[in-house]
């Protein structure tokens, strides 16, 4: 079971002054974290609840691999919500990326967080309107073979290019930009 402390620290990582909404977002995370005795159960809507997305570099390092989910009809980063069995929160964006899009990812035990972003989720069913805490992790794929789950209508790699096509929201397009700052350093 996850360990709220260890997420923090995680997030506590995180600093881009030039991103003001992902600091605010880190300190919501973290506020999150600190009094909510649930904070990574899906059915804990008040104030919501820890999810995690990759964020996904095809292996030429400049594509970013989409999902267009089905219940949202939009396309977004691959992600979801934690579960019992992830060992650290870095594998449950792991695991989504892989559920969701069959991709094979380079190994890497400790990817790096490059973003936070809480947003709003419509209310469904038995759900109400609650947020998701997110915190975004840094894949690189094997090869750029993937497939549509039952998640989504699609799956594409986006360049950035086409950013404006696809209506990436700016936090995508921000953690894009340092993953790719981060990989030209190297």
């Amino acid at each position: 079971m996850l360990d709220p402390s260890s997420v923090a620290a995680i997030a506590r990582t995180f600093s881009d002054p030039t991103d003001g909404q992902a600091l605010k977002s880190r300190d919501l995370v973290l506020m999150l974290l600190e009094c909510s005795p649930a904070p990574f159960s899906r059915h804990h809507f008040t104030p919501g609840h820890i999810t995690c997305t990759g964020l996904v570099l095809a292996p030429d390092g400049q594509r970013v691999l989409l999902v267009h989910h089905r219940r949202l009809d939009r396309w977004l980063l691959p992600g979801g919500h934690v579960e019992p069995e992830d060992a650290e929160i870095a594998d449950t964006a792991r695991r989504e990326v892989i559920e969701e899009t069959g991709i094979a990812l380079l190994a890497n035990p400790a990817p790096p967080l490059c973003g936070l972003d809480v947003h709003g989720i419509p209310a469904r069913g038995r759900e109400p309107y609650h947020l998701h805490h997110d915190l975004l992790f840094h894949f690189r794929a094997e090869s750029g073979e993937f497939r549509v789950s039952a998640e989504s209508h699609a799956v594409a790699w986006c360049a950035p290019a086409a950013f404006d096509r696809y209506a990436l929201p700016g936090n995508v397009r921000r953690a894009y930009v340092r993953v790719r700052e981060l990989s030209s350093s190297k």
